[in-house]
């Protein structure tokens, strides 16, 4: 009976400790799956920060380019300068056919201005999209990388 009941003891201390090792190979599991996890988003996390820094650069450097041209804009067309220009070409009109010349002259340049700048926004809009894209596409298949890499890591 002793020997009976000492068997049944080795037995469920055999299967405690069987329990135990394969708790403790999934906890090591686990905290491999949650350290890939954490380098995952660390490396995300970083690619953001670095492409926000990049968005901050780009954003300060168009300001600084819209502020210099709106200086150029201005000095251009500095009103006193400006004034006695516009006030030596009417001087040279002398009819009013030059004037309705002169007249379509300003419209058809302002119309071709105006087109050029719809192709200019359309450009931009095209070319913000198209990056947008690309950069997406690049953090994308970067993500798929880096799991397939860390998949390879873990499986044995």
């Amino acid at each position: 009976m002793t020997q009976e009941l000492t068997q049944q003891w080795l037995t469920e201390i055999q299967t405690l400790q069987q329990q135990v090792a394969q708790l403790q190979q999934e906890r090591h599991a686990g905290w491999e799956s949650a350290e890939k996890w954490r380098k995952l988003y660390n490396t995300e996390a970083e690619q953001r920060r670095t492409d926000a820094e990049f968005f901050k650069q780009t954003i300060a450097s168009l300001k600084t380019e819209i502020e210099r041209l709106q200086g150029v804009e201005e000095e251009r067309f500095n009103e006193a300068t400006a004034k006695t220009a516009l006030q030596k070409e009417i001087a040279q009109i002398k009819t009013v056919e030059e004037l309705k010349a002169k007249l379509i002259s300003v419209i058809k340049e302002r119309d071709r201005l105006q087109q050029a700048l719809k192709i200019e926004q359309d450009n931009h809009a095209q070319t913000r999209k198209n990056l947008t894209t690309a950069l997406g596409d690049a953090i994308d298949s970067l993500t798929r990388e880096r799991a397939t890499e860390a998949e390879g890591k873990i499986k044995p």
